[in-house]
């Protein structure tokens, strides 16, 4: 327990022995359990996943209770922190909002804990947030923080709880750069960054927020601080930049940027927003290349800037950073065939750039659309498109836009029941092993055979990452067979 003397802002002080539930066994959950131990909470832990459930109370040490038996024990609990994948209609969460017990996001707890003084003096946040790029935009943020001698971690959706970050000693953080995905946001009222950005705004998550109205209003909470970052070459994103609350606008563009936005212009990347008009790094220095990775850089720049981080650290940090995997990562070159794993490529979006980067494409794609449309996408890459290898939950949903919009394209249906060479006993691996043979056989020399599945993973694999390393083993492993 931390010793805070009596200091803690009432919201925090009435946990002290208090019977806390923390809905989520996965990353978020688990490490909400410290830092409410830490305020003298007694912890419940509940998911619906029970190897998850029975694993995390053994391994923390903290009691355990089915999703339903919390339902029917809801009144013993007088706070619930909740780990982002929860809807509020959960049974769980309505529950409780009936009960009238207060629910927080993990997110929402870390800001409070954050400013109580718990762990030291408050952080600057920098927040990310965007249909497509945000873990890219928070990576480079974090290298040009620390380029500028701020002790400064990447945290959030990106992996590192913002809760982790908070209590780490050694460094200690000042300055947090947060990935937030919709869903913290929506749990996280509370939470007003010194900037945040959204990058961009797409069809997602539609299902999870109700609508596309639901999900925008998430994406916007991002901009209730100091500084709104806005990428102005997105309409939707563009658009929020009159909302009512947002104390300073700042956009970015993939041009030449006008007072009061970044931009490219003569090769390099422009800041017309807090200095008259400084250079802050060339086109060149930016990895990965391309539309995408300017972009994601410009918002990096902005989020820094606006803290008073100086242009040669601004270089310096997209000058030394690398890229992360499954995110446009040329696996191999085989038989004059390029294989890509774009596996972080979960929606329509994020498909678009990948499937725009390559003239000819073998399109790998499939799995959980979460509601989200492909006609738009597919209309617009259909005359770059050599084949389809589709597999996953609504693989169906992708092979009748593509019959709409690119009847010319062959079209392969890669999963358990839709293929005589997959079995559907087979393992998520073998699937996508079967995939890359089919893409391989319709692929010729100088195409691309392209991971961008336009869907979320889950429905097959443990995640996106599982998925991507699925794919390059695959792709390796054609290599060794000696495939032309």
């Amino acid at each position: 327990m931390v010793d805070t003397a009596g200091a803690l802002p009432d919201e925090l002080a009435r946990l002290r022995g208090a019977h806390v539930l923390v809905t989520g066994a996965g990353i978020s959950g688990r490490a909400l359990v410290a830092p409410l131990r830490d305020l003298g909470a007694a912890v419940t832990l509940t998911d619906g996943n029970a190897d998850s459930l029975r694993a995390a109370g053994l391994d923390l040490d903290v009691p355990t209770v089915t999703p339903e038996g919390a339902v029917a024990g809801i009144d013993g609990f007088s706070q619930v922190v909740t780990s982002p994948g929860w809807r509020p209609d959960s049974p769980v969460l309505s529950a409780a909002a009936g009960a009238g017990i207060p629910i927080w996001g993990d997110v929402e707890f870390a800001w409070r804990l954050d400013r109580s003084g718990v762990h030291g003096p408050a952080r600057d946040w920098l927040v990310v947030t965007g249909t497509n790029g945000k873990t890219t935009t928070t990576s480079m943020l974090e290298s040009i923080l620390r380029a500028a001698g701020i002790a400064a971690v990447a945290c959030g959706n990106i992996g590192l709880p913002v809760t982790d970050a908070l209590r780490s000693e050694s460094p200690r953080y000042t300055a947090l750069a947060v990935e937030l995905s919709s869903f913290q946001l929506f749990w996280a009222p509370s939470v007003h960054p010194a900037a945040g950005a959204v990058l961009n705004i797409a069809e997602d998550h539609l299902d999870w927020h109700g609508g596309m109205e639901g999900y925008v209003e998430a994406k916007a909470q991002a901009l209730t601080g100091d500084v709104g970052v806005l990428g102005l070459d997105d309409p939707v994103a563009a658009g929020l930049r009159d909302r009512p609350g947002i104390a300073r606008t700042v956009g970015f563009r993939i041009g030449v940027p006008g007072v009061g936005e970044l931009g490219v212009e003569n090769g390099s990347l422009v800041d017309r927003a807090f200095a008259t008009d400084e250079r802050l790094a060339d086109v060149g220095d930016v990895t990965p290349p391309g539309p995408a990775g300017l972009m994601d850089a410009l918002a990096a720049a902005a989020l820094a800037r606006s803290i008073g981080v100086a242009a040669d650290a601004v270089h310096e940090g997209l000058r030394t950073y690398q890229v992360g995997p499954h995110r446009a990562a040329r696996v191999a070159e085989v038989g004059g065939v390029t294989y890509v794993d774009d596996s972080k490529a979960t929606n329509p979006h994020a498909a678009r750039t990948s499937l725009l980067a390559h003239p000819r494409v073998v399109w790998i794609a499939g799995g959980l659309l979460k509601g989200a449309s492909v006609d738009e996408l597919v209309a617009e890459v259909a005359d770059r498109l050599v084949a389809a290898v589709l597999f996953g939950r609504d693989a169906g949903q992708i092979a009748d836009a593509l019959a709409r919009h690119a009847p010319h394209v062959p079209v392969h249906r890669v999963e358990p029941g839709h293929d005589e060479h997959v079995k559907s006993t087979d393992a998520p691996d073998a699937v996508m092993a079967r995939a890359v043979r089919v893409a391989a056989d319709a692929a010729h020399p100088g195409d691309a055979v392209l991971l961008a599945p336009a869907a979320a993973s889950l429905d097959m694999f443990s995640d996106y990452g599982h998925r991507g390393r699925s794919f390059a083993a695959a792709v390796h492993a054609l290599a060794d067979d000696g495939a032309p």
